[in-house]
């Protein structure tokens, strides 16, 4: 009998709806050491660069940073509503790309702009974990905050992620909180647990081995800024996040879910926080 392993069976099996919509466990890998390693020299490089851009006089946010006349551009369309992204690229000091082996690094940029709200509007509703399952449906579909100690948080998200096939994720994130001054704060958010669950909210329901899953999603982490100015707050959210490499045979899987999802994740969190807040601030009757 042919392996459900090779890529033909698998692709036949899914078509004819043997496989669940939920990831099938012939996609399972291992998160090796040497992937975990190139991630952390990433974020490492990407963070000093974000610590370099917060010490700039004038110029906080990652767009006052854009050449012109793209800064302005940018500025006057997500003034207009639009939502601004770009894919970024961190290199090390030699100027060549950090590659994470037998994984992929994705790396987004976005922004928005809330008219008519003040930073502490803005925060107060960030904040707000315990009702994140109701902001950014359906992505997440639980939220909790787990421990609050002054600008420290840590909480509990349940994440389903769909794209071909559907995965749901028990993730925890330590998030931290760093004011500047009354118009301006920033934070970091990074996750210190992720664990695949198999037959979501189904009677036998369980947590794959962390590290041995689909790896659809083994790290993420998230920096926010703030700036309160123009009669309205700006925010910018920066993600990378690790994922699985794209597998020889099953690209039509694979590729749609590890390629698209972080970039679509962050456009709904940017869309679901600007909407969100203004309907927080502007309730119909």
């Amino acid at each position: 009998m042919q392996s459900l392993r090779s890529p033909q069976t698998l692709a036949l099996f899914l078509v004819l709806g043997v496989f669940s919509p939920q990831a099938p466990d012939v996609l399972t890998m291992d998160l090796r050491p040497q992937t975990l390693e190139a991630f952390g020299r990433y974020v490492q490089t990407t963070e000093a660069r974000i610590a370099g851009e917060l010490d700039r006089p004038g110029a906080f946010l990652y767009l006052e940073g854009l050449p012109e006349p793209q800064r302005s551009g940018a500025i006057a369309n997500i003034r207009k509503g639009e939502i601004y992204m770009e894919q970024l690229h961190t290199r090390d000091a030699s100027g060549a790309p950090i590659e994470a082996p037998q994984g992929l690094i994705h790396h987004w940029i976005g922004a928005v702009f809330i008219p008519g709200a003040t930073l502490r509007q803005v925060l107060e509703f960030v904040e707000d974990y315990d009702h994140h399952q109701d902001t950014y449906r359906p992505e997440v579909v639980r939220s909790r905050l787990v421990k609050h100690d002054g600008n420290r948080y840590q909480i509990y998200y349940r994440l389903k992620k769909k794209k071909v096939i559907t995965v749901t994720l028990n993730t925890e994130h330590d998030v931290q909180y760093f004011p500047v001054d009354a118009t301006h704060c920033h934070s970091r958010s990074v996750t210190t647990r992720i664990a695949e669950v198999a037959n979501a909210d189904q009677p036998g329901e369980y947590e794959k081995p962390i590290g041995h899953d689909g790896g659809f999603l083994w790290r993420l982490n998230s920096y926010w800024r703030f700036e309160e100015k123009d009669q309205g707050v700006y925010v910018e959210v920066e993600s990378v996040s690790l994922t699985r490499d794209i597998p020889a045979g099953l690209g039509w899987l694979i590729r749609p879910f590890v390629t698209s999802i972080p970039r679509e994740s962050l456009l709904m969190t940017l869309g679901s926080t600007r909407s969100g807040l203004a309907a927080r601030l502007h309730p119909t009757p």
